[in-house]
């Protein structure tokens, strides 16, 4: 309560940057409980655009209303970004969806702080207690449950395993040096090692992320978060590291302008062979087949690499999942729908169809795709786990993070700035 992010001025400059009017934000969150024929209508925003995932939500929507005759779903699907300004804007004037796509963590934070979200840890107790327990983890506030996962997941390398073979890399590489070589060596052969996202600036925070949890470990983040001091040596060191990557020019001809599921875009690059790698989570090959081709049996993934003399391990973990949650008030239907969706006949859908990771223990027997299995057992071996950067800190932060380490790769900010700013935002938050 009391967020300076969550006042009239805020909202209205929230608002204007994320194209919305006041009828637009009007329509989240009303009465959608009643009405003159005694129907239900919920409304539920997620981020589910590409195919196939699009349709099987649809389809699992419409299911719902066929079991529950008296509830309409109302669906608003929204590509991450456009997401994400939408929902600062909503946030900001206080009237959020019915139910909603989350990542947990700092954001979330945010709205539950705000008298926003629906407190669900009684209502859904009995049968929201069997999910795997790491998958509900972000949405955990004080003991008090605020959202229900779908999926889980993490970050990590997919690859081309014939533009690999073609350039003499025989395995996938475990330590930065090795990555840093296997960068050059398919320099060597006129293949572009790294597609990247960079108009969207999430996808490079990743790189930042990762070797910030190598350099100092995954506690380290954390601390740093609550001490509001990013400024330290293994930080300054992670930038570091990204520089010496991005000063072998290891991206797409454009890259800086670039989208992450558009056809010209991040995964398309991958998808079509143009590309040898990206850096993404457990999506990747839906969306890489999406906006491209896809590339069946040659698609490998391996996990972030070591950095020698670093304090973190491999097997460390940065991701996250997807979790629904709702607005403050939301009616019964909404809830009745969060346990629909968390069902284990949803999962094995969701995981068949769609190649989430299943947060059903009972639908993990469903999981085929040998790269999901790869980071099924990566997950399940992981000895630490970091939530996405934006979404574990403050709103403010978080974007501060993308800012800077986006700025790094363009070569506006060196290693030290990068850390400086996070750290002055972080000191505002205060």
């Amino acid at each position: 309560m009391g967020d300076p992010a969550l006042s009239r001025r805020g909202f209205l400059a929230a608002s204007a940057a994320a194209g919305l009017s006041m009828t637009a934000l009007s329509g989240c969150g009303g009465d959608s409980d009643g009405g003159s024929s005694g129907t239900t209508t919920i409304e539920w925003w997620n981020i589910s655009t590409t195919q196939p995932t699009k349709d099987v939500w649809a389809g699992l929507a419409k299911k719902f209303e066929d079991r529950n005759p008296k509830v309409k779903i109302k669906i608003v699907q929204l590509e991450n970004d456009a997401y994400k300004s939408k929902m600062t804007a909503l946030t900001a004037s206080g009237k959020l969806p019915d139910i909603f796509h989350t990542w947990g963590g700092g954001v979330l934070k945010q709205q539950v702080d705000a008298g926003l979200v629906e407190d669900v840890t009684d209502r859904t107790k009995a049968w929201a207690d069997g999910l795997l327990p790491v998958a509900k983890q972000p949405y955990i506030l004080d003991d008090r449950v605020y959202g229900i996962p779908f999926d889980i997941g993490m970050i990590g390398f997919w690859y081309n395993k014939a533009l690999f073979k073609q350039a003499g890399v025989s395995a996938p590489p475990t330590t930065w040096n090795g990555f840093l070589d296997a960068v050059r060596r398919l320099k060597a052969k006129g293949i572009t090692p790294i597609a990247l996202a960079g108009k969207e600036k999430w996808p490079g925070m990743y790189y930042w992320a990762y070797l910030a949890m190598r350099t100092a470990g995954a506690d380290a983040l954390q601390k740093a978060n609550d001490d509001k001091d990013f400024t330290g040596d293994d930080f300054v060191q992670a930038g570091q590291h990204l520089q010496d990557l991005v000063d072998l020019q290891p991206f797409q001809k454009g890259f800086l302008g670039a989208a992450y599921s558009s056809p010209t875009g991040q995964a398309a690059a991958v998808g079509n062979g143009k590309a040898a790698m990206e850096l993404m989570g457990q999506w990747a090959p839906v969306v890489e087949a999406d906006a491209g081709k896809g590339l069946g049996a040659d698609l490998g993934f391996f996990p972030f690499p070591a950095v020698e003399g670093g304090k973190g391990t491999i097997t460390e973990v940065f991701g996250g999942g997807g979790g629904h949650a709702l607005r403050k008030g939301a009616p019964q239907a909404a809830v009745d729908f969060l346990k629909f969706f968390a069902s284990e006949a949803t999962d094995l859908e969701l995981v068949k169809k769609t190649g989430v990771l299943p947060v059903v223990p009972a639908a993990e027997s469903a999981i085929s795709d040998p790269n999901i299995k790869a980071v099924q057992a990566q997950l399940k071996g992981a000895t630490g786990f970091q939530l996405y950067l934006d979404q574990a800190y403050a709103p403010a932060v978080g974007q501060e993070v993308n800012d800077s380490v986006a700025a790094l790769i363009a070569g506006s900010k060196s290693p030290k700035q990068v850390t400086e700013s996070i750290t002055k935002t972080a000191k505002e938050e205060q």
